[in-house]
């Protein structure tokens, strides 16, 4: 049996191996080495076909024996395969670009792109973008002659595109520039998939311009992989497919509502029917921290509260395929939006206000749970993606949660 796996230097956030599990039946491990290892292990591998990531798409080309035409062009391998010779180099990564583009639906001909980054991935980026007849297309480096800092001279930049790591799992949060910058762009890709919603594609959310992230290229891309390891074409409707399950399967499932709504019960009802880990953001504040939310209220006042709330929050939203039940006033900083928003479906848990209790609720006793929800309200509303009417039967609500997020 064909033995293949993903070489890397870090693979802590990848999906590669549940991608090409759903692909085909060979085994595929992640292979993390450091850069004087790499030399070695390509000699002496038993492994029959490899994909490349971060940082040896370049590294690998010395131990090519042969390259595809797309490998050749691009100047960078992100598969492998062993034959007689030694190991043949290809790009599918080109393969993946394009269904990104495809995906979006972007007429790229003739217009100016901005491309971050001057790595392997660019580099497909580059290529993908000129065969489709793109105008001119601008390379953004740290310290090229098109750096970060002169970025007023493509204000007229009409697609941007970020191809580097920046903003990827675990350092999610951070985006190579403002669309700000770009009065003119129609669409945003990001070559980044975890979280599936980066900072970049949030900005490009927020403000209505078209944009797709990287989990289709991925696919796309190891689909490719998949038919060269095999030797044989799968069914291209595959892609889809296995993109709409690995969405379903690590996107957060966040509740959000008033304080005594229920959404810890429902939480751990939901996640137990779905097979998920439950957190309950209060008590893992509560872990982090060395007391409760309530008692860091007393303490310490609402505010310095909420800047701790802001930093479980943090650290919940980069992790996927959860249920979190959230406290019920992490709504009131908008810095907490995206934190939740980037892996997950928000939903607002809405309960009748004469059942909500109040007991070891400070807020909800000290302005009453009627002046709360109006301060409130408008806020969960903002938030949410999904609002949810419930009862105060937990096995209800929890099947009108499970209805509305298919």
């Amino acid at each position: 049996m064909l033995q293949c796996g993903l070489l890397g230097r870090r693979l802590g956030h990848s999906f590669s191996p549940e991608i090409h599990a759903l692909l085909a039946d060979y085994p595929y491990e992640l292979i993390e080495l450091e850069p004087e290892a790499l030399g070695e292990f390509l000699q002496s591998t038993p492994y029959d076909g490899l994909n490349v990531t971060i940082p040896y798409k370049k590294d690998v080309l010395a131990y090519c024996a042969s390259l595809s035409p797309a490998a050749e062009a691009i100047g960078c391998v992100n598969t492998l395969v062993r034959r007689e010779n030694g190991w043949h180099g290809d790009n599918t990564d080109y393969a993946g670009f394009a269904y990104m583009l495809d995906s979006l639906n972007v007429d790229i001909k003739g217009k100016k792109a901005l491309v971050f980054g001057t790595g392997g991935a660019s580099l497909t980026v580059n290529k993908v973008l000129s065969d489709r007849g793109a105008g001119e297309i601008v390379h953004i480096s740290r310290f090229g002659e098109n750096n970060y800092n002169n970025l007023s001279l493509h204000a007229d930049a009409k697609v941007i595109i970020n191809a580097t790591p920046l903003g990827m799992y675990p350092n999610a949060g951070a985006a190579p520039a403002s669309l700000e910058n770009f009065p003119l762009c129609e669409a945003v890709l990001d070559v980044v998939y975890n979280p599936s919603r980066t900072a970049l594609l949030l900005d490009a959310e927020k403000r209505g311009i078209p944009h797709v992230g990287g989990l289709g290229m991925l696919v796309a891309q190891a689909h490719a992989a998949a038919e060269i390891f095999l030797n044989k074409s799968l069914d291209r409707s595959i892609i889809c497919r296995i993109q709409k399950e690995i969405e379903k399967k690590t996107r957060n499932i966040i509740l959000v509502g008033m304080p005594g709504s229920g959404k810890s019960k429902k939480g751990q009802l939901l996640a137990g029917k779905l097979g998920r880990e439950f957190v309950d953001a209060d008590e893992y504040f509560t872990s982090c921290h060395g007391l409760s939310p309530a008692e860091a209220i007393k303490s310490l006042g609402e505010e310095k509260m909420r800047e701790m709330e802001t930093h479980v929050l943090k650290i919940l939203g980069q992790r996927s395929g959860l249920v979190i039940a959230t406290g019920g006033g992490c709504v009131t900083r908008e810095e907490n939006y995206p934190l939740l928003h980037q892996n997950g479906i928000i939903i607002w848990v809405k309960r009748p206000l004469e059942e909500l209790p109040t007991k070891g609720r400070p807020l909800s006793q000290s302005c009453g749970v009627a002046e709360l929800y109006n301060r409130r309200a408008g806020l969960y509303e903002a938030f949410a993606d999904v609002e949810i009417e419930v009862s105060s039967s937990v096995e209800e609500a929890v099947d009108a949660i499970m209805e509305a997020i298919k």
